[in-house]
């Protein structure tokens, strides 16, 4: 009966419109297992299928299909079928089908993303030891990586920006090896500092993958003398010490007086990098030059010796009487000056007065009459004072 099967086709194409199956793309590193998920939210006992990029069945429903003991049955249900791919290469990247039977056939695509881990970088270029001075190269290489690696080299924990970047396709035609060149000029505070190669890639977890060269570096000595005491006293004793540093590390120093040989061994005794000097005297003033060689070269300091009296030190750090003296003595010339000044001054306007009430008293029988008189000579006041030349 035509007309049923066409009945029942209808019906069935109209549940399965609501059926759909439901994928992720997913990214794995070589080496590691991939989880492939399908899921259909509502399925009326329609089957499942995965397949691989070459269209090859891997699992319909719960049955395996291709013979590869990588691929293994995580969960089969009419709402999920789930598969997982052990020890994933590089070749089993690509697009994956998953596959929903209902009429007409229903799929949706994953795509299996393989990392290629950057293998452990090695840096070459460095032969030591290097002399101070020289240009530097140092070449830091890895190889397998996909997508291809990031290289970042580091000085001192500083990154270093200015650097030369490769990147190669290797013979798989899938991976990359990347190579950095660093390029600098070396001084003697490079010696014993760590320079260090980063790789840095999606793979690696955040951990990175690190080559380490320690540098070496070779320079002529530098030489500094320290005396025991800033102010060397006759009598007393002083060391001077040769601080010499270089590499290879500096012979025993030389010590030398005026250029020639220290006059006085018994007193002058050198003792490693230290010239002990017994009981300064006068004659002991000069300039002392300490040498220090090695198979770089040789550098020198000198240091010129002034022997003081103590009598004359012990005046210079007491208190200095001659100035307190001169001090004292301004100030009193200038207080007997000012004290004349003011004499002069009060003598010159000085001037014999009578008072209101002495005026009209020269006259008065009483006091009374006295008053009265004093105050009628106001107006002649003026004219009664006299000046004294």
């Amino acid at each position: 009966n035509l007309n049923g099967y066409s009945t029942l086709f209808k019906e069935y194409s109209h549940c399965s419109q609501g059926q759909f199956p439901l994928t992720q793309n997913v990214t794995v590193v070589e080496g590691g297992t991939a989880i492939l998920t399908c899921r259909v939210d509502q399925n009326d006992n329609t089957s499942l299928q995965w397949s691989n990029p070459a269209q090859q069945t891997l699992y319909f429903d719960d049955k395996k299909a291709l013979r590869d003991n990588r691929i293994e049955l995580v969960r089969a249900s009419w709402h999920e079928l789930s598969i997982s791919v052990s020890d994933v290469s590089l070749s089993d990247e690509g697009q994956y089908t998953c596959s929903l039977f209902t009429m007409p056939v229903k799929t949706s695509k994953a795509y299996l993303t393989v990392l290629g881990v950057p293998e452990k970088p090695q840096i070459s270029g460095f032969s030591s030891p290097v002399m101070e001075g020289d240009l530097m190269q140092l070449t830091c290489k890895t190889s397998g990586s996909k997508p291809a690696a990031d290289i970042r080299w580091f000085k001192n924990d500083k990154e270093i920006k200015d650097v030369k970047y490769l990147k190669e396709e290797d013979a798989n035609r899938k991976t990359f090896t990347v190579s950095s060149t660093l390029d600098f000029r070396v001084d003697r505070s490079d010696d014993g500092v760590a320079v260090i190669c980063r790789v840095d890639h999606e793979s690696l977890n955040a951990t990175p993958q690190v080559a380490m060269q320690v540098l070496e570096i070779h320079y002529t000595p530098s030489v500094k003398i320290i005396p025991s005491t800033p102010f060397p006293q006759e009598g007393q004793p002083l060391i001077l010490t040769c601080e010499s540093k270089g590499k290879p590390l500096p012979e025993p120093v030389l010590w030398t007086k005026d250029g020639g040989e220290l006059p006085d061994p018994d007193r002058m005794v050198v003792s490693g990098r230290e010239l002990n000097i017994l009981f300064l005297n006068k004659t002991d003033n000069g300039t002392y030059r300490c040498e220090a060689t090695n198979t770089i070269g040789q550098s020198s300091a000198e240091y010129v010796l002034i022997v003081h009296d103590p009598n004359a030190l012990a005046g210079q750090n007491g208190p200095d009487h001659a100035l307190i003296g001169g001090i004292v003595a301004v100030v009193v010339f200038v207080t007997l000056c000012s004290i004349f000044l003011l004499g002069r001054y009060l003598a010159r306007h000085k001037g014999t007065y009578l008072t209101n009430e002495a005026k009209g008293a020269e006259d008065a029988p009483d006091a009374d009459t006295a008053i009265i008189n004093a105050e009628g000579s106001q107006v002649n006041a003026e004219e009664k004072k006299e000046y004294f030349i």
